[in-house]
């Protein structure tokens, strides 16, 4: 792994365009990546984090703006750079009719490694995604979990500097997403600079030293989870659900009791500093929720917020 200067980042993109015709995907945005740093790409679906990623990953050009990844120009130097990328796609592309091992073996040979480096390769990376027991195995029947460590283990067998993670965890029950969250925490601690995306809030906050949150192509908050979460919303949250359809006529009855009162049909949501206190305010004005619940702001409050509730197509 070569080294890099430590006031140098891997990534650095000043107003980074990408348009489709005349539809912009991507509108004039800025951020850097840190070495051994985890960075998140937050957003709703068309949000651009799809189409940022790929121009990370030199598959797809900039329309506009400058990006230099590993201190180096995409535009020119897209063969050296993709040399030192992994990447692990939105799905998974392995050869299903191949063995565990073989998957390894074979995309190792895109990079003109040496068979016999490939092989120690193989050996190595198929412990570390726990998957030595199944070496062997035809990759078909795998539950999508093994597939998925599989593909990370794969994207790891040219030793890169940085990896490329579009949602990896997408569609995998919980125990299968905490097993690969283990597995890139201990990729981060080896020295590896992890870029991802993710549908998850949870899997943000676990895994992201910084993200940023895009909206219709932009940036529009920049910072680690802790800090989104301090300036976006409030230390609490109090859940409130009364017997009735429309939950309006309640939020106007505790107007100024907290920052913030978000109505959704089913519940208000109360920003508050003190969850119990404020649902000792909410009493002391002669309400009765059928149910109150206080708890911790969380990322996916942050997004909402940000973002909106309403589904993007």
């Amino acid at each position: 792994m070569a080294p890099h200067p430590v006031d140098r980042p891997l990534i650095s993109a000043h107003q980074l365009t990408k348009q489709f015709g005349d539809f912009t995907a991507v509108g004039g945005i800025d951020f850097e990546v840190r070495a051994g740093e985890a960075f998140g790409f937050l957003g709703p679906n068309g949000a651009g984090k799809s189409s940022t990623m790929r121009m990370i990953g030199c598959v797809s050009p900039p329309s506009a703006g400058t990006l230099r990844i590993l201190g180096l120009d995409p535009a020119a130097d897209g063969p050296q750079i993709r040399g030192r990328l992994g990447v692990v796609p939105q799905r998974d592309t392995l050869d299903e009719e191949l063995t565990v091992r073989e998957n390894i073996l074979v995309y190792g040979r895109y990079f003109g490694l040496p068979r016999s480096v490939v092989r120690e390769r193989a050996a190595e990376l198929l412990d570390f995604a726990q998957l030595t027991d199944r070496a062997d195995s035809i990759v078909e029947p795998l539950s999508g979990g093994m597939k998925r460590r599989l593909t990370i283990a794969r994207s790891l067998v040219n030793n890169p500097e940085l990896l490329l993670l579009d949602e990896p965890t997408t569609g995998l029950d919980p125990q299968a997403r905490h097993v690969l969250w283990d597995r890139l925490f201990r990729l981060k601690r080896s020295g590896v600079t992890l870029v991802l995306t993710t549908h998850y809030m949870d899997e943000a906050e676990q895994l992201c030293d910084r993200l940023v949150v895009m909206d219709g192509g932009r940036i529009v908050a920049e910072g680690s989870p802790r800090q989104l979460i301090a300036e976006h919303a409030t230390r609490e949250v109090l859940e409130l659900r009364f017997p009735a359809d429309d939950h309006a006529a309640y939020a106007v009855k505790l107007d100024g009791l907290v920052p913030r009162i978000e109505v959704l049909p089913d519940r208000l949501l109360l920003y508050t500093e003190d969850g119990d206190t404020t649902a000792k305010a909410v009493h002391d004005r002669g309400l009765a929720p059928l149910s109150v619940l206080a708890r911790r702001s969380t990322l996916e409050d942050v997004f909402l917020h940000l973002t909106g509730r309403t589904l993007i197509d």
